[in-house]
């Protein structure tokens, strides 16, 4: 008998019919070993294999997203997004006990696959939890604390930056301006000058190309498509500009910093050495005879460029949003303003002494930070070993996010959550108070 041929067409069929049944199953059996968690692991919504629980969340929204998720499934609850285990913090005691009572519990932080593409993981902020975590901090904070030991004090700094920022809103005559770039210009300034030994002028066009730059690399964290890419493991849909553009960015600190601090030319002709005192202070902490030391240019370099996100992009939406809630509240900017004249008067500029004798102008200024919501999460931890959190049993290796919105807009601690309002701030006597639930850049030990 003739056998009967087999058309190609439908082998080929088959064949693909048939990897496509075991990646499946392969994704199929990850999605189960993922979601076998212990009965008292944290309730959530039921995740969908690939996807996990991504499509039930609000990238646009997120932190009122997972707000409205904790109303359902409680302060702490679980999510899947793709193949990642997470946790949400909602409500100050959760957060306040995942984050400080349970501090180096939490203390690890999750792979971030684009943010290591930056090499973002070797500066403070996304170092895992570890030896060289801990030195570059101690040395972080060793160094501000002890800022300005001959040199200008902080204050000044920020007192003579203040007047170049003053001299611009001036220079306008009263026309309409955008505040973004000047106020961008004069808080980058106090970071260059702690971290460079120097400021630039508003006009340099280097200078104007970096914070350009910096502004960018905000934007792009802040789009959607950079939530997502957080949790997955390769990097999804980056244009090669974009990634140009935080590389750039990243290059040009480290352009600028090299330049600083290699030296000047004096009138004379001479060159000076410029070393800023955060440059010279990790030269001292170099310990060349130990190959396992953090303390390498490279390391210093990121460090740099962590203090330099950190302090600029918080301290500038402050300000900004100080101007905005000035214009629409002008019965509390005339309070401030007579708080200040009483106070400090028009003859001197202010100093930190000043700041306990101005209850009012304190409490605007937190509110500002609690009702402009200036950093909507923490950044993400991980937990660094198995932990329980309220009674919830979380394993190692667990990402964690800690959803600072619903701490900052707790209708059960503030009195008008969704108002700007300072007296949040203040006792019946008008005196300042500081709400411990004011936690407006994270909490514990890596705040």
């Amino acid at each position: 008998m003739e056998l009967l041929s087999v058309p190609s067409s439908l082998l080929s069929f088959g064949n693909a019919t048939c990897i496509g049944l075991a990646v499946a199953m392969v994704c199929l059996l990850i999605h189960l070993v993922k979601n076998r968690k212990g009965h008292n692991y944290p309730p959530g919504p039921l995740p969908l294999p690939l996807v996990g629980n991504t499509f039930q969340l609000d990238f646009n929204n997120l932190p009122e997203s997972l707000s409205q998720l904790g109303k359902k499934y409680g302060n702490i609850f679980s999510l899947q997004i793709f193949f990642e285990n997470s946790v949400v913090l909602n409500g100050y005691d959760a957060i306040k006990e995942g984050l400080v009572t349970k501090s180096e519990d939490t203390a690890d932080r999750p792979s971030i696959p684009m943010f290591e593409h930056l090499g973002m993981h070797k500066g403070i902020a996304f170092n895992r939890y570890g030896q060289c975590w801990k030195e570059q901090r101690r040395f972080v904070l060793y160094t501000l604390r002890n800022f300005g030991m001959g040199k200008k004090t902080m204050e000044e700094r920020i007192s003579e930056e203040a007047g170049y920022l003053c001299s611009a809103f001036q220079a306008t005559n009263g026309r309409p301006f955008d505040p973004f770039m000047v106020i961008n210009n004069a808080v980058s300034n106090i970071i260059c000058s702690i971290m460079f030994g120097d400021r630039f002028e508003y006009t340099d066009s280097s200078f104007q190309r970096m914070i350009y730059l910096l502004k960018k690399l905000f934007e792009l964290e802040a789009k959607p498509i950079t939530q997502v890419n957080i949790y997955l493991s390769v990097v999804m849909n980056f244009t090669r500009a974009q990634t140009r553009c935080v590389s750039n960015w990243g290059f040009t600190v480290v352009f600028h910093a090299v330049l600083r601090t290699k030296g000047e030319k004096s009138k004379s002709g001479e060159t000076l050495p410029l070393r800023s005192f955060i440059i010279t202070r990790f030269l001292c902490f170099q310990n060349k005879d130990n190959p396992n030391s953090s303390f390498t240019e490279e390391t210093l370099l990121y460090v740099i460029a962590d203090l330099f996100v950190a302090g600029t992009d918080t301290t500038s939406n402050t300000l900004r949003w100080s101007l905005l809630m000035m214009l629409l509240h002008p019965h509390i900017q005339k309070k401030v303003h007579e708080e200040i004249d009483h106070v400090i008067g028009s003859d001197r500029p202010p100093t930190i002494e000043d700041q306990s004798k101005m209850p009012y102008t304190s409490a605007v200024i937190h509110e500002v930070q609690r009702y402009g919501n200036i950093l909507p999460f923490a950044l993400l931890h991980m937990t660094f070993r198995d932990t329980n959190i309220q009674g919830f049993d979380i394993p190692k290796g667990t990402t964690i996010i800690p959803n600072l919105t619903s701490v900052l807009k707790d209708k059960n601690i503030w009195k008008k959550p969704y108002q700007f309002y300072p007296e949040h701030f203040l006792d019946s006597e008008g005196k300042f108070v500081k709400n411990e639930a004011f936690i407006p850049f994270s909490a514990g030990t890596r705040k």
